[in-house]
């Protein structure tokens, strides 16, 4: 690092930590993906998400060695068996990385945020460009394939109006019908039941192949909360008189063989648990019917302690990587008086 260097702040060496330990965990399971996927037009889609987590990684290591900072040691090729035997089909293996691409923008557009060195900001707008990119691609593979489940209709409005009511809010009532839902709170109800739904089936084939019976059990635990959360965001949308999305494909096959180490699955469990509740937090936020925030905040608990619990997995099997942090300097001073 040269003398007139400014150097990274901590909210830049978070970022940077992060989407090292992201992309390495993206690189095991994308190169897996790769050795099953036969489907011509997915397996484009799935060198372009590969290629970029390759691209990624090479740049944050030259970033950190160029910062004389410690590499983190994330996911590598000890975290995955590219021999095993397939475990998911062509087609869910599309609509993870379509998937996996809505949670990219998102966490690219606020690591540029929170980054203020050129260097590094120019980094993650170009990650936002690409994750951009590949949603689009793979977005658009996945309707000529009529696998990408669309939002639904609604009619037009035909005029501009105002809540003339603070009963618009109420959504629990013994003496009158609900109100209908709006447009935001159908698209938060649809995008969380799809969410679920990914969450679901990686649970489940997670929970076949591990050898351990604590995170079988688990992840079995994580199959049944999505399932559960699943059912009450459908009862909400049948209730007025909306269809669910639906998934058409069984997406995990009946193999045991582990393609990924226990540390790798419940790393992204985590990370898929920290997302949801995100994600729970910004519909809770959108949605004006009281019922639905309600929800929303009992079940963004229910995914908090079910995510804590798994943290204390890692932990105890020592699997949970520390963030770059300040140094302790009461405990360094105790440490000064017993020399």
């Amino acid at each position: 690092m040269t003398e007139n260097r400014i150097r990274l702040t901590s909210s830049e060496i978070a970022c940077t930590w992060t989407g090292y330990i992201n992309d390495s965990m993206a690189k095991c399971i994308l190169g897996y993906f790769l050795v099953h996927v036969e489907d011509p037009d997915i397996k484009p889609i799935i060198q372009f998400a590969y290629d970029l987590t390759v691209s990624h990684i090479e740049k944050l290591t030259h970033l950190f060695e160029e910062e004389q900072l410690p590499l983190p040691t994330g996911f590598t090729n000890e975290d995955v068996n590219l021999n095993a035997p397939r475990l998911y089909t062509d087609s869910f293996m599309l609509t993870y990385i379509n998937h996996m691409a809505k949670v990219g923008l998102l966490a690219y557009s606020g690591l540029v945020s929170m980054s203020a060195r050129k260097d590094v900001r120019g980094f993650f707008m170009e990650g936002l460009k690409e994750t951009s990119d590949l949603f689009d691609r793979s977005s658009d593979v996945a309707l000529s394939k009529g696998l990408f489940v669309r939002a639904p209709y609604i009619a037009y409005p035909t005029k501009t109006d105002y809540v003339d009511s603070k009963s618009y809010l109420s959504g629990f009532s013994l003496f009158s019908k609900q109100r209908p839902l709006n447009s935001v709170e159908i698209s938060h109800l649809y995008m969380n039941i799809q969410t679920n739904l990914i969450g679901s089936h990686l649970s489940i084939s997670f929970a076949q192949t591990s050898p351990r019976k604590n995170i079988q059990k688990w992840m079995l635990r994580g199959n049944d909360i999505s399932k559960k959360h699943m059912q009450i965001f459908s009862a909400t949308l049948i209730d007025n008189d909306i269809q669910p999305p639906v998934s058409s494909d069984v997406a995990v096959t009946n193999s045991t063989t582990p393609p990924f180490s226990d540390k790798l699955t419940m790393s992204h469990m985590a990370l898929l648990s920290a997302t949801g509740s995100g994600n729970y937090a910004t519909a809770a936020a959108a949605s004006q019917r009281t019922d639905l925030f309600v929800n929303y905040e009992r079940l963004s608990l229910e995914v908090a302690q079910y995510a804590k619990d798994g943290v204390n997995i890692m932990i105890d099997n020592k699997w949970l990587e520390q963030p770059p942090g300040t140094t302790d300097k009461q405990k360094l001073s105790q440490t000064k008086d017993t020399e």
